[in-house]
């Protein structure tokens, strides 16, 4: 277990054409890659910005982390959808964190996870938004990230420290009711049955 990449970015605009032409939405998206060590607070990541905080950030929504093992999917998925074959970057789904070796079915809420001396704790799967939509092209990205499961969780930082891309993840188990997998599964067929 991996962190691959650490991704961060300052708010900027999606745009978006639709009946009322051209808009412009605010968001923080456009996560890149940076090189070295970054310092990791209650909040998230130094260098990252968060456009709408109800949705995204916050004290549990601190940190989102995405497992490398499904860019494969949403490549394909993309390709299909859009005929762009160019690679998606690091940072492409929105992560903080591209990292291996977990992935939602082998994460349980309340699991911590040490990366460098950053101590953080999985809270929930994500919610994909209209702005993953934009994001990746075609106007299904979010419903196929609900109904594939490939979601992603949410971390809160429960030691502020530093991290790097390269550092391994240590698993440290929390109390195990339930996994992402399951939460988000809850969560969809809770919420949203009418998208299936």
């Amino acid at each position: 277990m991996q962190v691959v990449s650490i991704n961060v970015a300052t708010i900027g605009n999606l745009f978006v054409n639709d009946d009322e032409g051209m808009r412009r939405i605010p968001s923080a998206y456009d996560k890149r890659g940076v090189a070295g060590a970054v310092q990791v607070r209650q909040l998230g990541i130094v260098g990252d910005e968060q456009a709408d905080r109800n949705v995204h950030g916050g004290i549990d929504k601190a940190v989102y982390a995405y497992p490398l093992e499904h860019y494969a999917f949403w490549q394909e998925r993309r390709q299909a959808a859009t005929r762009r074959d160019d690679a998606l970057p690091y940072g492409a789904l929105a992560e903080n964190l591209t990292m291996t070796g977990l992935t939602e079915d082998a994460v349980w809420i309340g699991d911590r996870l040490r990366i460098g001396s950053v101590l953080l704790e999985v809270t929930e799967p994500r919610q994909p938004c209209f702005k993953f939509n934009i994001r990746m092209g075609f106007a299904q990205a979010s419903k196929l990230m609900w109904q594939s499961g490939a979601t992603g969780f949410y971390l809160k930082v429960i030691e502020e420290g530093s991290m790097e891309a390269g550092d391994a993840i240590v698993l440290l188990p929390g109390v195990r009711n339930e996994t992402v997998a399951e939460f988000s599964e809850r969560r969809r067929t809770r919420r949203q049955p009418d998208l299936f």
